[in-house]
């Protein structure tokens, strides 16, 4: 005999596809919003980091992360995340906690390349700040949007 516990696919009937799209489609337009709202909250502060003076150079050679930078990895993982909330909601039977407990290890393992890059204080500093804003906007918006969309 099997048991089911909730690491376990879950099953859904097929009259419940339309559902499962409006679902899908309101997470998606969450997690859009939301990935637009950690782009801009991380370039702003990046700009108020670089204003105080942070240089963000990750090797002596001179090589500085642009702003631009900032918003291009944010919006690439952001949607990372996005994708993996679709996953978790189509595939577990518990998605919003599954969800907080991978992009919460995901985030802090995201936090080991500025302690070893080599770079400056202030600039290791702001790094690991700004790999916390997006989490801090990204992971609860999307957590909301799993525990008010499971069946």
């Amino acid at each position: 005999m099997h048991s089911m516990n909730d690491t376990a696919v879950v099953a859904r009937p097929a009259s419940g596809n339309t559902s499962n799209v409006h679902r899908l489609r309101g997470l998606a337009g969450t997690g859009l919003a939301a990935t637009c709202a950690a782009i801009a909250a991380t370039t702003i502060v990046a700009a108020l980091a670089r204003a105080a003076g942070v240089d963000f150079e990750i090797t002596e050679g001179g090589e500085t992360i642009p702003l631009g930078g900032f918003a291009v990895v944010t919006g690439f993982f952001s949607v990372v995340g996005i994708v993996i909330a679709a996953g978790l909601l189509r595939w577990s039977a518990r998605p919003a906690e599954r969800f907080v407990q991978t992009t919460v290890s995901l985030t802090a393992i995201s936090l080991v390349p500025p302690l070893i890059s080599g770079a400056a204080a202030a600039t290791v500093v702001a790094l690991i700040g700004l790999h916390l804003v997006p989490a801090a906007v990204m992971i609860p918006a999307l957590a909301r949007s799993l525990r008010t969309r499971t069946v």
